[in-house]
Parts: structure tokens; C-alpha cells; sequence
């Protein structure tokens, strides 16, 4: 499974809609409505392959109503919170 982030910047007015739209579109793990970045959400996606990035960013995100743009970081590595937490500890301790 591959993780993606697609950042993207909306019409003020429709954040809110738009954030629920996003969490029912297929290939969405999670919404999140963000400031203080130049972008105003961030979908995280969980899909099979890179194929189903491109589709899940262009036929579905981008043709929603109020996406003015997005852009998309693909994960090259997930590292879970124990992993976190002891590079953490190793940086304090």
C-alpha cells in the first residue's frame, strides 16, 4: 500500500464542504482542514500502486468543487510512533 499527501488550496467557501468530500472520495484515507502552509487541506491517501495515486489526484480531488490547485508528495518511508518516540529519546537522552 502506498501513502501520498495531497496538498491542496480551496475557495474559501468551500473548505468545509469540500473537507467532507474528500473524506468520502475512494482512495482517502483522512481530511485535514490546515493553516499557515498556503494550502487550506491535506488528504492523505492509501492506495495500491502509483497508477491509483494519479487517478485518485486527477479524476477524482481535482474536479471537485472548490479545488483550485493541489500538489502531492508521495512517502518513500512510514515510521510508526515507537520508532518516533525512541529517535526522539535518543536525541534528548
Amino acid at each position: 500500500m502506498l501513502a501520498a499527501f495531497v496538498l491542496i488550496q480551496a475557495r474559501p467557501d468551500a473548505i468545509t464542504d469540500l473537507g467532507h468530500a474528500l473524506a468520502d472520495t475512494e482512495g482517502v484515507r483522512e481530511a485535514h482542514s490546515v493553516a499557515g502552509s498556503g494550502f487550506d487541506l491535506v488528504a492523505v491517501l492509501a492506495v495500491p500502486d502509483h497508477e491509483a495515486i494519479a487517478t485518485v489526484v486527477t479524476e477524482r480531488i481535482s474536479k471537485l468543487d472548490g479545488v483550485i490547485d493541489t500538489t502531492t508528495m508521495i512517502a518513500f518511508r512510514q515510521y510508526s510512533t515507537a520508532e518516533l518516540d525512541a529517535s526522539y529519546d535518543d536525541f534528548v537522552g
